[in-house]
C-alpha cells in the first residue's frame, strides 16, 4: 500500500444546526483531505500536535475509525486543539471564524519529538501539506521543514503542496509571498487555486499565476466549475461535471479535490483523470454540510477504476 503523510492542523469545528444552535465536530484541511485519502484506498498518517484533554482523546479515536494513523501525533500536556465556527450563507459559501492562537499544533516544530518526525517524513510516498500548515510555525520552523522535505524528495517521496490561503494566518503579505515562493521550488505536485492566489497576486491572469509556479505538475482551480493542469510544460483545461444536487456547504471542496488528485495518482492515474476525480469527489462534498461527508455519501468505485497513467 502507497503511504501519504499529510501535516498540519485539526480544530474543534462548531457548525450552524438551526434555531442558534451549533453541532460540534472536527476538521481541518489537512486532516479533511488524510479522512478523504483513507476513504479512497490510500494509507495516510496524520502529523500533528494535540493536547492531553478529552477533546484530543476524541480527535485521535475518530481518525483511527476513519482509517488515519496516529501514530505521529505528538500530545502536549496542559495544551488544546484550536477551534473554528463555520457561518455559511443561502448560496452555501461559507465564512470561519478562529480561536487557535495557543493551539497546541503550533508547537509541533520545537518539540522533542520534532527530529524524529522529520526523518520520518522520507519513507513515505507523497508527503502532503498545504500554505495553512505552513502559517502555524515560525520561520525556523518552515526552515527545518522544508529541508527535511528535500531530504525525503532525494529519497524518493513526492511533496504535494495545497496552495490554501487564509489571510488571516498571514499579516505580513511579503513574508506570505515569499514563503510560497518556497514551497513552489520544492513541490513535486501544487494543488492551487486562483482564490488562494489572487489576494496574493492581484488581478494576475490564469496564465500568470501559472507561471509563478515551476514545477512540472500544476493544478490551478478556476472560479467557474474547471481547471488548469499544466503538465510538463504542456496546460490543458478540465471541466467539472455540473452538480445537480443543491450546494449547501463548500467547506472541504479543495481538500477534498486534493485527496482524489493525490489518491488517483498513486493508483496510476494520469494528471487529466485525477483532476477529474478530484471535481467529482469536489461536487458531491458541496452538497453536504461540514468538512467530513458521511460515507455512505462517498461516490462508489472513484480510484478503483485507474491501472495505469494516462494523459
Amino acid at each position: 500500500m502507497t503511504r501519504v503523510a499529510c501535516i498540519g492542523e485539526c480544530m474543534i469545528e462548531l457548525k450552524q444546526a438551526g434555531g442558534g444552535l451549533f453541532s460540534r465536530g472536527y476538521g481541518g484541511d489537512t486532516l479533511n483531505t488524510a479522512v478523504y485519502l483513507a476513504r479512497l484506498g490510500a494509507g495516510v498518517d496524520y502529523i500533528t500536535a494535540l493536547g492531553d484533554d478529552p477533546l484530543s482523546d476524541e480527535m485521535i479515536a475518530g481518525w483511527a475509525a476513519e482509517g488515519v494513523g496516529t501514530g505521529q501525533v505528538v500530545r502536549l500536556r496542559g495544551k488544546l486543539p484550536g477551534l473554528y465556527m463555520i457561518e455559511t450563507d443561502d448560496k452555501g459559501e461559507r465564512r470561519f471564524f478562529h480561536w487557535r492562537e495557543s493551539a497546541a499544533a503550533r508547537s509541533l516544530m520545537d518539540l522533542p519529538e520534532t527530529d524524529g518526525i522529520l526523518n520520518s517524513l522520507a519513507s513515505y510516498d507523497v508527503v502532503y501539506l498545504s500554505a495553512i500548515t505552513l502559517s502555524l510555525y515560525g520561520e525556523q520552523g518552515r526552515e527545518r521543514l522544508f529541508a527535511a522535505l528535500k531530504r525525503a524528495r532525494e529519497r524518493g517521496a513526492r511533496f504535494a503542496f495545497d496552495t490554501n490561503f487564509r489571510a488571516r494566518g498571514w499579516p505580513d503579505l511579503d513574508n506570505a509571498r515569499s514563503v510560497f515562493r518556497h514551497a513552489f521550488e520544492v513541490a513535486d505536485i501544487v494543488l492551487a487555486s486562483t482564490e488562494d492566489l489572487l489576494p496574493l497576486y492581484p488581478s494576475e491572469s490564469n496564465e500568470a499565476l501559472l507561471a509563478r509556479i515551476p514545477g512540472g505538475e500544476v493544478v490551478l482551480k478556476l472560479s467557474e466549475p474547471a481547471s488548469i493542469l499544466r503538465i510538463a510544460g504542456t496546460s490543458h483545461q478540465i471541466k467539472a461535471e455540473p452538480v445537480t444536487a443543491p450546494v449547501v456547504d463548500t467547506t472541504a471542496a479543495g481538500d477534498s479535490f486534493a485527496a482524489a488528485y493525490v489518491a488517483a495518482r498513486l493508483a496510476g492515474a494520469g494528471p487529466m483523470d485525477a483532476a477529474r476525480a478530484g471535481h467529482h469527489l469536489a461536487g458531491v462534498v458541496v452538497c453536504h454540510p461540514g468538512a467530513i461527508i458521511p460515507k455512505a455519501a462517498m461516490p462508489a468505485k472513484l480510484i478503483s477504476g485507474f491501472t495505469k497513467a494516462s494523459p
